[in-house]
């Protein structure tokens, strides 16, 4: 059993973007700009944006925070979007979600120019994925696939089940999967109505498990030497931690690693690749190569 280290491999993308712009500014290129939008004041938005900014730093990359309190109307966020779009030194932006409820999150997302839409939320973004055209790859996805790719996990033919079907993780993931140029799996998605989940993740040679629910996938739902990515991650209640909490995934890890040929764990699995493929998608908007 391997546990795959995405600490270690976002680590070493990092450092191989970083070397990139640096060939590139050396060569009088522009460095590239990462903008970010934060509204109020939630902890594990604000958690994500600090490593996000700490991500642009290590890659060379420019990086500027625009904040707003959570009293902020939906048009002056909106206008802050078209001048995000309109600014050319800016190459990919980010609007860090949930928004608070007052304000129409799927309106935001459409506002954004898809060229910029690093985070690959845009409807066009989505689409263009859907039926195999290049475009910007949401962010959980690309990392997940990137481990896959550098652990050399075959997934051609193979059975991958996922667990979860939002439109941040699960369907995307589903895509990539199915698709020729990436997974080239055969996939089956299921989710909370599902019935026989238990049977369908236990014929899979790949489980992608993003519920949301901590400890779902136990032991009797998996396959002697299957691959376990787990993309959940629930604070829950720990006395011994500082914080007063710990991170803890989808699957029941203690219980399931002994039986997989490859599992991530949580943390230092997914999350990580997250931040590293925003970086990469960045570098990609920076190129103008979508």
């Amino acid at each position: 059993m391997t546990i795959i280290d995405g600490k270690a491999v976002a680590a070493e993308i990092k450092q191989e973007i970083s070397q990139e712009v640096e060939r590139i500014v050396a060569s009088g290129g522009k460095r590239p700009h990462l903008a970010a939008i934060l509204v109020g004041h939630d902890g594990g938005s604000e958690t994500y944006v600090k490593n996000k900014v700490i991500a642009c730093e290590t890659c060379g990359f420019k990086s500027t925070l625009v904040r707003f309190e959570d009293s902020v109307d939906e048009d002056t966020l909106l206008n802050k979007v078209r001048e995000l779009n309109a600014d050319d030194d800016v190459d990919g932006f980010i609007v860090q979600l949930p928004l608070p409820k007052h304000i129409d999150e799927q309106r935001v997302i459409e506002t954004i120019d898809r060229r910029k839409d690093v985070d690959g939320f845009h409807p066009e973004n989505v689409g263009r994925l859907a039926i195999g055209l290049p475009g910007f790859i949401s962010a959980t996805p690309l990392g997940i696939l990137t481990l896959l790719r550098r652990y050399n996990i075959e997934t051609s033919g193979k059975k991958c089940v996922v667990l979860g079907r939002s439109n941040i993780v699960g369907k995307p993931m589903a895509q990539l999967m199915m698709q020729k140029q990436y997974g080239d799996a055969t996939v089956t998605v299921c989710h909370s109505h599902s019935k026989a989940i238990k049977e369908e993740c236990r014929g899979a040679d790949i489980i992608i498990a993003a519920v949301g629910q901590p400890n779902f996938v136990t032991a009797d739902m998996v396959k002697d030497g299957a691959v376990v990515i787990d993309v959940g991650t629930t604070r829950v209640p720990d006395s011994t931690k500082k914080s007063g909490y710990r991170l803890n995934g989808d699957v029941k890890f203690d219980e399931v690693a002994p039986k997989c040929s490859f599992i991530t764990p949580v943390p230092g699995g997914v999350g990580p690749m997250t931040i590293c493929s925003l970086m990469q998608n960045t570098l990609l908007a920076s190129k103008k190569k979508h």
